[in-house]
């Protein structure tokens, strides 16, 4: 027995040593390094473009989540971009040969003679002869990647746009032109090569959503994504763009594994895979469109036209074949570049989008642009086009959903062929403001799902905490997703410290960083050793979502000056239609009265649980508003701290204290004041502005209860900053003269109070006021409406009284009676 265990353990236990040693295929993978170059190009001086920005940061945080290590920028001059793309090549040649490298570029790409230019913002192209020298060449930086021994190679130009910068010399061809990918390369088009994809309102572009729609998709293998994504765009798009890819990378990649937990396909895999793999004439005219497109070759499009000719579909792709083959005929003559090549295509295609390529290359040739009588045709690979064909080819800009054709929409594509897209991924928020210059747009990310995560092979990216949290809707909803604040004292415009993100070489933790070229840039801008770039003035389209920029103490929903606002340390302003214009003298504030704070608002400067009033002389306060004590235009300056201020007699305050305030006693009802021979509507509408003086209650600190407001005016006399007690002892009789006083001459003004007030003309005010509290109230006051004349008889009145002690009535008594 001890034998045979022995034996049996002597044959278990080396397999078990080879098991425990075998490595994972997974982790017996060499680590995959990530990086990625995103660039945005949007405020173009000619036509800006309203989405590129915002597509590259939605790319780029994609990418992030798939454990790229990304840099990125938007709006970059050309010597800065061709720094970036040298800095990047560098890069990927410091990975290793395990490195995936991908470049996306947004904006206006343009072809000239076979070849694809980007063009930055601060190009000047007018001619077809300015492209090679103001835009880049794409091949020159894809062969240097070519180059190097990575594992996969990514370039995608989401620049197909009908430009518009030539104006002269000979037209070229639109869109971007039919290349040949190198090895371990793909390169991508958002739109056909020759055609280009229509203007989007935003916020983001049809083609850069779909794509990070099928990135986030996982188990997808390279392929299959650009597959996914031509179907998804031609679909969103209504048939108006068709995207085009070519590949030659054999290595296996994929951006996201999809886990075992993940819910089963709605079709199975096998079953899609014979479906695909029919011939388009065994095929529905639904599943047949699908196929051609997912298929995306000519011999596809041409089978779908032969199977189904009369289909409402058959235009649409025929203008697929007439682009297409247009296309191939033009790089078949490019690559020859003999006379007798661009004879053959003017031959076919005497007014073709390259007919201006083909003349430009035979004057370079010294070749006559007419053929001779008899020459030798090359042999195309293509056969030449059907006449029905040459109306889609034969003008300037082809765009698939140009109304002059007609298409009709079409069919969306079967669930087998593309699935439907993410409930949360199908309407997409519009990305946070940017916080400085070649920042890129940070999108609202949305969490990936539980089962759809990056391979384990992957190195993680240094710096990366969307790769560390793609499932972790916290860390998404706290830190991810919250909004920055903007630079002190800048912002996404042209100030100094709009600069300070992209010096720092990263505008946050959850963002790319910049290319190091670009914080250079930056550097030497904000040290004024290089200009302001004019693409930080231009603004493009407005963004569907994103509020104007406000100022910094106006909350994001309100308009600036639409109404009333408190700041901490100044007067809140009065809206517009509550009180006049700033008045010269107004004391002590320079702004107008206000209402109230309401109870979501900060509370007045100086007054119980509000911030202290700022020191006499304090700057400007956020805004532009100045400071509470700084003296108003035409005013006097007090005399000593605290005290107040003395109007301007030119005009009249609306901040006069009211006369009827007695110190020690409760405020009387305001009363309205009106200019010398003013009429009854005048004095309506001084009734409704009541004065602005500071009750004793608030001068010492107490909380007065508010008042009510009349046609819509704030009549609360306490929207000022507090006065000192010692200050508000001799509050107003000596400025009341002079703030009441108006421009016209005539003698004091008229009183529209009751009898029981005591409205005295403010030139004789104090005098009136000092004698008038001893007498009698109802002998003082039995003034009729017209008052001047009883004002001018007001200082007899208190000699009235001394008649009375002496009554000689008891002297006329009878004798018999000692009293009468």
């Amino acid at each position: 027995m001890r034998g045979t265990l022995k034996a049996f353990l002597c044959f278990l236990l080396p397999i078990l040593f080879l098991a425990a040693g075998a490595p994972d295929p997974a982790r017996a993978q060499q680590q995959e390094k990530r990086i990625a170059l995103v660039v945005g190009n949007g405020a173009y001086a000619k036509s800006p473009l309203a989405t590129t920005a915002n597509d590259a940061g939605l790319i780029a945080q994609t990418l992030q989540a798939a454990g790229f290590d990304v840099v990125g920028a938007r709006d970059l001059d050309g010597d800065t971009l061709r720094k970036s793309f040298r800095d990047f090549i560098q890069k990927a040649q410091a990975s290793g040969p395990g490195t995936v490298a991908m470049i996306y570029l947004a904006g206006y790409g343009v072809q000239l003679a076979g070849e694809n230019y980007f063009v930055p913002v601060d190009s000047n192209v007018t001619r077809d002869t300015d492209i090679p020298t103001e835009a880049l060449r794409i091949s020159d930086y894809a062969r240097q990647l070519a180059a190097l021994p990575l594992k996969a190679n990514i370039l995608v130009l989401d620049a197909a746009r009908a430009q518009p910068f030539i104006e002269g010399g000979q037209p070229i061809a639109s869109g971007l032109a039919l290349v040949e990918p190198d090895p371990n390369m793909l390169i991508a088009f958002n739109a056909a090569p020759g055609t280009v994809a229509p203007e989007e309102p935003g916020p983001y572009g049809i083609y850069a959503q779909s794509l990070a729609e099928m990135i986030r998709t996982g188990g997808l293998p390279l392929a299959e994504v650009f597959d996914r994504l031509r179907l998804r765009v031609n679909e969103a798009s209504k048939g108006a763009q068709v995207p085009w890819n070519e590949q030659k990378i054999s290595a296996p990649f994929s951006f996201f594994e999809r886990g075992p937990d993940a819910p089963p396909p709605a079709t199975a895999p096998d079953q899609v895979a014979a479906i695909r793999s029919k011939p388009i004439r065994d095929l529905g005219v639904q599943d047949a469109y699908a196929a051609a497109l997912q298929r995306d070759t000519l011999p596809a499009y041409e089978e779908f036209l032969a199977t189904y000719p009369n289909d409402p579909m058959s235009g649409r792709v025929m203008a697929i074949v007439a682009a297409r083959r247009e296309a191939i005929t033009w790089r078949r003559t490019y690559r020859t570049d003999t006379p007798e090549a661009y004879w053959s295509y003017l031959r076919r295609y005497s007014r073709g989008p390259h007919a201006g390529d083909a003349r430009r290359r035979l004057a370079i040739l010294t070749a006559p642009v007419e053929p001779p009588p008899t020459f030798a045709m090359i042999d195309y690979d293509v056969p030449p086009p059907p006449p029905e064909e040459i109306v889609y080819v034969d003008r300037p800009v082809l765009l698939f959903g140009d109304p002059v054709f007609g298409f009709a929409p079409p069919p969306p594509p079967p669930v087998y062929y593309l699935p439907p897209p993410p409930p949360d991924f199908i309407v997409l928020e519009p990305p946070l403001p940017v916080v400085g210059l070649f920042v890129l747009p940070q999108p609202l990310f949305v969490p990936i799902p539980v089962f759809v995560r990056p391979p384990i092979y992957v190195a993680p990216p240094p710096n990366n905490i969307i790769y560390q949290n793609i499932h972790n809707t916290t860390v998404i909803n706290t830190v991810i997703n919250r909004p920055l604040a903007p630079p002190p004292g800048g912002g996404p415009g042209t100030g100094p410290a709009s600069l300070a993100p992209a010096v720092a070489g990263r505008a946050n933790p959850v963002g790319p960083a910049v290319p190091q070229a670009v914080a250079q840039r930056a550097a030497l801008i904000q040290q004024g050793k290089a200009p302001m770039p004019p693409s930080a003035t231009i603004q493009p389209t407005a963004r569907p979502g994103i509020p104007p920029v406000t100022p910094a103490n106006v909350a994001p929903n309100a308009v600036p000056n639409a109404g009333p606002r408190t700041v901490p340390g100044a007067v809140p302003s009065a809206a517009p239609s509550a009180a006049p214009a700033a008045v010269p003298g107004a004391a002590p504030s320079a702004a107008p009265q206000a209402k109230l704070p309401a109870a979501n608002t900060l509370p007045v400067p100086g007054a119980r649980g509000g911030p202290p009033a700022p020191p006499a002389g304090a700057g400007p306060l956020p805004g532009g508003r100045p400071a509470p004590t700084a003296t108003a235009p035409g005013a006097t300056p007090p005399a000593h701290p605290g005290a107040p201020i003395a109007a301007a007699p030119a005009t009249a305050s609306p901040n006069a204290t009211n006369p009827a305030a007695v110190p020690g006693q409760p405020p009387k009802p305001p009363v309205a004041q009106t200019a010398p021979g003013a009429g009854p509507a005048d004095r309506a509408k001084s009734a409704t502005r009541g004065p602005a003086g500071t009750p004793p209650a608030a001068a010492a600190g107490k909380p007065v209860a508010p008042a009510p407001l009349a046609a819509r005016e704030p009549v609360r006399p306490q929207t000022r900053p507090p006065v000192p007690p010692q200050a508000a002892r001799p509050v107003a009789p000596p400025p009341r003269p002079q703030a009441v006083a108006r421009p016209t001459p005539p003698p004091p003004p008229r009183v529209s109070a009751p009898p029981p007030r005591v409205a005295a003309p403010p030139p004789p005010r104090p005098a009136p006021v000092a004698v008038a509290r001893p007498a009698p109230p109802p002998v003082a006051r039995p003034a009729p409406p017209p008052p001047p004349p009883r004002v001018a008889v007001a200082p007899p009145r208190p000699a009235a009284p001394p008649p009375r002690p002496a009554a000689p009535a008891p002297k006329k008594c009878p004798p018999n009676q000692p009293r009468c």
